[in-house]
């Protein structure tokens, strides 16, 4: 029997399914490794399960590194695990699609703008430029176009509805934060339950799109800066942070997490970020997240 002052907690989420040989598997590994695994306990069975360590955190996420390719692996304390806010991304994380792209095909140049998006999201371009260069190929769309966008192009990530909810059931604080634009982001906290946003502004004239980006810039050291401060307005202790997202713009948000004693997830990510975050999700959808923080998928919020 483990220490309960001195145990860690490794959780496996399956790509497909999670049987007691994959667990036997994982335990001898952290073995292997100089680490004491202990008991297992299904989060859902065949699905996803928590596995008690006691060792280095560090030391067991090398240890596990070969069986990413067949699971979800998040190795972390065994305290304080139910975070109290969460700080997301949106673009390609809690929705489907990159907004600038999608409304970019309302203008006949939806590819042009997905390159340079891409390019972006890999840390290739710095992000106010390409930002700033892709808003001004915009320019003449008509306002119209952002609407009919959300309306037809703008849908949840599955499982971004039931961690929204099943969070806030127990009292976290959502915070939507994108380098994306405020009529989408206001969208999206409606639809996925978010309760705080910040977003860039597109500068309209009249009808139309102008060309410009309207005040500051949220990029990568604004979505920090809108983490600490939410963080601070929560009154909250920084291990109990959790931030999720995609991209190279997305790297000091989840730095600030980490070095929080939080989790920061990259979310099918570029390499950039999946490499610099804690909890690399590659198999799964949302609720990864959940089972992450030891939820149980009984107790999920669903609907």
């Amino acid at each position: 029997m483990l220490s309960a002052s001195s145990t860690n907690v490794v959780t496996l989420i399956a790509a497909d399914h999670l049987d007691a040989g994959m667990l036997s598997e994982a335990a001898d590994r952290l073995r292997d490794a100089g680490l004491e695994p202990g008991e297992h306990d299904w989060l859902e069975l065949g699905i996803a399960a928590d596995l008690q360590f006691q060792g280095q955190i560090e030391a067991a996420r090398d240890a596990l590194r070969s069986v990413e390719n067949l699971m979800d692996v998040c190795v972390q304390p065994s305290t304080n695990r139910r975070k109290m806010l969460l700080v997301s991304d949106m673009d390609s994380t809690i929705i489907t699609v990159e907004c600038i792209d999608e409304l970019a095909d309302y203008a006949g140049i939806k590819a042009e703008i997905a390159e340079i998006t891409e390019r972006a999201m890999q840390g290739e371009l710095d992000f106010e430029g390409a930002l700033r260069g892709r808003v001004a190929l915009l320019k003449g769309l008509h306002r119209d176009s952002i609407q009919q966008c959300i309306d037809e192009r703008v849908r949840l990530t599955p499982g971004a509805d039931i961690l929204l909810k099943t969070m806030r059931g127990w009292g976290a604080h959502g915070l939507l934060v994108s380098g994306g634009f405020t009529d989408f982001v206001a969208a999206v906290v409606d639809m996925a339950g978010f309760d705080s946003m910040a977003a860039n502004r597109l500068g309209i004239s009249g009808e139309y799109l102008n060309g410009t980006v309207d005040g500051e810039i949220v990029d990568a050291h604004e979505k920090a800066r809108q983490l600490h401060k939410a963080r601070q307005q929560l009154g909250l202790p920084s291990e109990l942070v959790l931030a999720a997202g995609d991209g190279a713009n997305d790297i000091l948000m989840l730095e600030a997490a980490i070095e929080g004693g939080g989790i920061g997830a990259a979310f099918h990510a570029k390499s950039v970020l999946a490499e610099k975050a804690n909890f690399a999700i590659r198999h799964n959808d949302l609720t990864a997240l959940l089972f992450a923080q030891g939820v149980r998928r009984s107790e999920w919020v669903m609907g």
